[in-house]
């Protein structure tokens, strides 16, 4: 069977070596560079920079404590240079791990005409395709829109901003918000309704508080016009900064129009086995909307892959952990299927406690925040929304446990690690259970 998978990234790169695995025939198309938005242009790029802003914040933490003395010269040329350098070392890793399951790999431009892949003017036959394509920035259509960066550009400007003005209230606007407002600029986030909508109101309070404390937020503000150096708000205000657009993602579906059918907002309509409207073709990962998350595009890809190759497969989206990259990780998931009424809730929330990398942190009490609720009837975890050093591992572990649907009691065994899991270990076990 002659499989054609198009797009590289974290959905198609894992359906082509799932295939490979399976045995079969691959034959996988890039436009760019292989491993899509997410190592080229986005998460793995935030993660590079977040390391260096963790190193100055607690830099700046060990100077003011007074028994390190030191003064950073950060050169954000050369940051960019190494993680380009990080980045190519990656890709030949990529490609060395896809072709060493005999999967074959072309960099070109592809197009769909008569249920033909076609890409650099030859043309190829398939039992199954896989368009896993991707997605992009999206940019209001507004004046001025061109003088506006996105996370395409992070690898491409040459210096720290002065100013910079976040257009957008969601994960990436806070996670590039905190990169730049640690390596030195005055920041300014404008969410067109409420900032971090994903996490809960305690929450989003520490991460102002503590976290970000010298990022300006602006709820309920919607530009007009944007300028090389400043925007202009609805209400009159005039800001001045470079503009970032962090308003969200738009499907590169293109490849797809008048082949398979689309959904209104021009993602690829796409059942649980990843199958769309036409025979034989899938898709998977952004370019079908839904939760825009490396993890969930692996695992839509990989789904599709057991499908194409014959073993039935289905995905489900059910307590999907996600996190906020910033000096101090904030993770959070919520069990979307629970029926839970709100006489049946309860929540607990507590400081974080001296756990990995917070024992200095101590001094001048931001150790973090977790906070908890429960399903009283049902003995359930509905929601957890946790900050410190360990909540990405934390939440994961416990994500899964929820997503088991596993009694409250099965949680009494967990045994952690210190100090690691300790604030959820606290709240679980000790203050529930």
């Amino acid at each position: 069977m002659k499989n054609i998978v198009i797009g590289s990234g974290p959905a198609g790169r894992l359906g082509s070596l799932e295939l490979g695995k399976l045995g079969e025939d691959v034959t996988l198309i890039e436009k760019n560079h292989i491993a899509g938005t997410c190592l080229n242009e986005g998460c793995m790029v935030v993660c590079a920079l977040t390391d260096i802003t963790k190193f100055i914040d607690s830099n700046n933490r060990f100077n003011n404590y007074g028994f390190i003395k030191s003064q950073l010269d950060i050169s954000y040329e050369k940051i960019v240079e190494k993680i380009t350098e990080t980045q190519e070392k990656l890709r030949a890793l990529n490609q060395m791990e896809n072709e060493s399951f005999g999967n074959e790999i072309i960099y070109g431009e592809a197009t769909i005409e008569d249920n033909i892949v076609k890409v650099n003017n030859e043309s190829l036959e398939y039992d199954n395709l896989l368009i896993a394509t991707g997605a992009r920035p999206f940019i209001p259509d507004i004046k001025g829109k061109e003088f506006g960066l996105t996370n395409k550009d992070i690898l491409k400007i040459d210096e720290v901003p002065e100013k910079l003005n976040i257009i957008g209230g969601g994960i990436i606007a806070g996670e590039i918000a905190n990169i730049y407002s640690t390596l030195g600029s005055e920041v300014n986030i404008l969410a067109r309704s409420s900032f971090l909508k994903e996490i809960s109101e305690e929450t989003k309070r520490y991460v102002l508080e503590k976290i970000m404390p010298d990022v300006n937020v602006y709820e309920n503000t919607s530009i007009t016009e944007a300028f090389k150096d400043k925007v202009l708000t609805e209400d009159g205000r005039e800001l001045e900064g470079v503009p970032f657009f962090a308003t969200g993602r738009t499907p590169n579906s293109e490849i797809a129009e008048d082949f398979v059918e689309l959904n209104p907002d021009r993602t690829i309509k796409v059942d649980e086995m990843m199958k769309t409207n036409v025979k034989n073709v899938y898709a998977a990962g952004d370019v079908t909307g839904g939760y825009q998350l490396t993890p969930v595009a692996r695992k839509e890809g990989i789904t599709a892959a057991r499908n194409m190759a014959g073993y039935g497969n289905k995905v489900s989206y059910n307590c999907i952990p996600q996190t906020l990259s910033l000096n101090t990780e904030v993770s959070f998931v919520k069990n979307e299927k629970s029926e839970c009424n709100e006489d049946d809730k309860a929540t607990i929330g507590i400081p974080g406690i001296a756990g990995p990398s917070a024992f200095w942190n101590i001094l001048t009490g931001d150790t973090g925040y977790t906070e908890v609720e429960f399903d009283k009837k049902n003995n359930k975890i509905n929601r957890i929304n946790s900050i410190s050093p360990s909540s990405v591992s934390d939440v994961a572990y416990l994500s899964y446990l929820m997503r088991m649907d596993y009694d409250l009691d099965d949680y009494s065994e967990f045994l952690e690690i210190h100090p690691s899991t300790d604030s959820n270990y606290k709240i679980i076990k000790n203050m529930w259970l």
